[in-house]
């Protein structure tokens, strides 16, 4: 069987009741690449204390935009935790220099200029900061599904944007789950157990 090269990219990843990682625990995952070298994604559901003001000023940005303020900046895994990673919908005729658009998804950037255009409005009308980001190495993702450590939710475009932008962070979990067809409490952290 031949894998697609970004087969599950575009996908949610949700943690397993038997998730004993700490870093993933209850966590939902967008995954933005996943090849035969390996996956990488974006916990959207674990904000830390961190907001775009204070993020702002560290790097020297005077946010303008009020309702943007109070937003949290989001754990988005152990990799990389000193750097951003902003996902947000993919606008036709925006680019920036280090933007990864995922087919039929979302736009992953991590470069500076997208939140200089969002701290004078110009930016993303939806966006999610994250610092760091989950990785795994060759096959080392699929090993984890196999042992029940994930669950993949494929969705359209529009339920994706709705959950990352538009459902508080502490229902995202249960509302990707919810479209799988069935109740986390049905999931045990068995495995293999009826």
């Amino acid at each position: 069987m031949s894998m697609s090269a970004d087969h599950l990219a575009n996908q949610f990843l949700v943690a397993m009741p038997g998730m004993v990682d700490p870093n993933f625990a209850g966590s939902l995952i967008y995954l933005f690449e996943h090849t035969e070298r390996g996956a990488m994604g974006l916990v959207v559901n674990r904000p830390t204390e961190v907001d775009l003001e204070t993020l702002f000023e560290k790097i020297e940005l005077k946010l303008e935009i009020a309702p943007s303020l109070k937003q949290p900046v989001y754990f988005g895994g152990p990799v990389q935790i000193e750097r951003g990673f902003v996902l947000h919908e993919t606008e036709p005729g925006t680019s920036y220099s280090s933007s990864l658009i995922i087919p039929g998804g979302l736009t992953m950037t991590a470069s500076k200029d997208v939140l200089e255009a969002v701290s004078i409005g110009s930016g993303p009308k939806h966006f999610l900061m994250t610092l760091g980001y989950a990785g795994w190495g060759a096959g080392q993702l699929e090993e984890e599904i196999t042992h029940n450590g994930w669950m993949n939710v494929p969705l359209a475009r529009e339920q994706m944007s709705d959950i990352i932008f538009k459902t508080p962070f502490s229902q995202r979990y249960e509302r990707a789950i919810s479209h799988l067809g069935f109740d986390l409490s049905d999931l045990s952290g068995e495995v293999g157990h009826a």
